[in-house]
């Protein structure tokens, strides 16, 4: 029993954990942040690419 109550108490320990870091991304817009900011790099590399224009 006591093993069950350790393991169970880790499996909440890392769900509060997962929900308060999800909630902060959402919360702030993090991850449009994020992509606002490596978009100009993404872009440089799109940009790069060899593209067949044969219709």
């Amino acid at each position: 029993m006591g093993i069950f109550l350790k393991i169970l108490k880790i499996i909440v320990i890392v769900s509060v954990v997962f929900f308060g870091v999800t909630f902060t991304v959402y919360f702030f817009n993090l991850d449009m942040k994020l992509t606002a900011a490596i978009e100009p790099w993404l872009l440089k590399q799109y940009d790069k690419v060899d593209r067949d224009q044969h219709l």
